[in-house]
């Protein structure tokens, strides 16, 4: 009983030494990083350029809902403890606005060499890639369509949102098309609908949501091989220590792999189907 008592007491002892080093290593880590500042400030501001059904704002209320916005709001309030704060913004300044401080973190950001070379990336949420909806009745696009040859042709317009990727990516595409550049999903949705467009140019699931809100005349075409195919994910400013980069990582890894991200993008589509009927 005694040897008993004491390897109890040894095996306590090394369980306590560990607990304190692992427990002091993010501490420490803490004490001079991004999230340390956040917590002293007690909010965690997300910049938001709105892509349904990554990032959704309501324009009656202004609040803010989509399956980025939720990770970002549970990674503030169950993660670092503080309020979360939702800073509007463009597509065209979601990266200028976080390298000048303005907010912690940017939502939705397709992760890109050119990006990379600005700020950094958390681990992916989901994948994205280009995807075009058109007019089933629209003459200027053939039935069947599957490669960027067969509609990248004059007299055809497509509508995109400025500064965004999928701009970029057809920028580098089209030839003959005439791209026309909004700055905003409901400007790009109207051109579509009021056939000042013939084409439009958003990501895969920002796009099935408007051919499941409209079936009677929206289709899609899903290119061949795939455009753009990248990862979305937070950006952070490029100073931001690799140890706060880590816990970031941990807990989206933890929603992607318990299925909570599949279950929020899910709910964002099915608010967005409701609000377009």
């Amino acid at each position: 009983m005694v040897l008993l008592s004491r390897l109890t007491r040894r095996a306590l002892t090394c369980v306590a030494v560990i607990g304190f080093v692992a427990a002091s290593i993010p501490a420490h880590a803490d004490e001079t990083g991004t999230w340390q500042s956040v917590k002293k400030a007690g909010v965690l501001r997300c910049g938001a350029a709105v892509a349904p059904p990554y990032v959704m704002r309501d324009p009656k209320t202004g609040e803010y809902s989509g399956f980025f916005s939720e990770i970002c709001r549970s990674f503030g309030q169950n993660v670092l403890k503080v309020k979360v704060e939702f800073v509007d913004t463009t597509w065209d300044n979601i990266v200028a606005g976080l390298q000048s401080d303005k907010w912690d973190l940017s939502m939705a950001l397709n992760d890109t060499p050119e990006r990379e070379k600005a700020i950094s990336f958390s681990a992916p949420a989901t994948d994205y890639n280009v995807s075009f909806v058109y007019n089933k009745n629209n003459p200027k696009v053939p039935k069947g369509a599957h490669t960027i040859t067969e509609i990248d042709k004059p007299g055809v317009t497509v509508a995109v949102m400025s500064g965004t990727a999928q701009d970029k990516a057809i920028s580098a595409v089209f030839k003959q098309a005439t791209i026309m550049r909004l700055p905003g999903n409901d400007e790009t949705r109207l051109a579509l609908m009021s056939k000042r467009a013939d084409l439009l140019a958003d990501a895969n699931i920002t796009n099935m949501l408007l051919t499941e809100a409209h079936p009677e005349w929206a289709s899609t075409i899903q290119p061949t091989p795939p455009l753009a195919q990248q990862e979305v994910a937070f950006g952070l400013r490029k100073e931001t220590p690799a140890a706060d980069i880590a816990v970031l990582n941990k807990y989206v890894d933890e929603q992607v792999k318990s299925g909570s991200v599949n279950r929020l993008i899910k709910t964002a589509v099915q608010a967005m189907l409701v609000t377009n009927k």
